[in-house]
């Protein structure tokens, strides 16, 4: 029996790899957030760069509470059972009338998470995420025949790490998950997606749950990381992270930036490029 999505939602993330859209929250509680986030952006320009936007569940409690939030834990239960541990987490930030944009890939590419069809990706919208703006799109069913080549760009406005590309022949089946500030989309860590420039002039934020994992999940490039989110105790294969004890805290960000360093040598394995994460 579901606690939050539909039978049809749930049947959906298993045809199509995502449903969408959820709501988690109000717009207004949703814009409370925004501000909690841009004034610490204010506040630590430096530790919240563009390069500097992995894994801040680990350093601001407000990325924290969303990471934790039992709205989204109840979908997330609703696809994967009640064993629940957060990943990571990724700020996905487009500025005004931009160009930056994320090429047709597949987030399992190179995260070293096995088994591939399990986990979950949530992606909270803070603002608008629409065609204007940049919203993802993606292709239904994509994913059912796992992980296809792609090719490490490094093009300039390519957000993705290596700016690593499929090339698609034909996206008119493409779906556009359009989202208002509060909603969310949840998404196979297989499944094909992009999305285009934020054309609006409003900032694009989304804030990435990248991914929920159950417990029969491993980490094969290296040490894994994870926090507990609900259900069971953390499995013996991660090593478990702790939830921040404030505001940027010296422990809290020496553990972030030990978890990135890692998350740097598994997503640029075997590539002579790298840029800052």
């Amino acid at each position: 029996m579901v606690k939050l999505l539909t039978e049809k939602q749930v049947q959906d993330f298993k045809t199509d790899g995502f449903c969408s859209p959820i709501t988690v929250m109000t717009e207004s509680e949703a814009l409370k957030l925004r501000q909690s986030l841009e004034a610490f952006e204010q506040q630590y320009p430096e530790m919240l760069a563009s390069d500097q936007r992995n894994n801040t569940h680990l350093t601001l409690p407000v990325i924290d509470q969303i990471a934790h939030n039992s709205t989204i834990l109840d979908a997330i239960e609703d696809i994967i059972g009640p064993d629940i541990l957060v990943f990571g987490t990724v700020l996905f930030i487009k500025e005004p009338d931009t160009k930056g944009f994320v090429s047709w890939h597949q987030d399992g590419t190179y995260m070293g998470l096995k088994p591939l069809d399990s986990g979950v990706t949530a992606w909270l919208a803070l603002s608008p995420s629409n065609e204007e703006s940049g919203c993802m799109s993606m292709l239904p069913g994509s994913g059912n025949d796992g992980i296809v080549d792609h090719t490490d760009t490094f093009e300039g406005d390519n957000i993705l790490t290596r700016g690593q590309k499929i090339d698609i022949d034909d996206d008119a089946k493409a779906i556009d998950l359009v989202l208002r500030p509060g909603q969310m989309s949840l998404h196979d860590r297989r499944v094909i997606h992009s999305s285009q420039p934020n054309k609006s002039n409003d900032r694009r934020i989304g804030i990435v749950i990248q991914s929920y994992l159950p417990h029969n999940v491993h980490q094969t490039r290296g040490e894994g990381f994870a926090q507990w989110a609900r259900g069971a105790a953390i499995p013996p294969q991660f090593t478990p992270l702790t939830r921040p004890k404030g505001e940027m805290n010296p422990d809290d960000v020496s553990q972030r930036d030990h978890v990135n360093a890692l998350w740097s040598e598994i997503l640029y394995e075997n590539s002579d490029l790298k840029r800052d994460l």
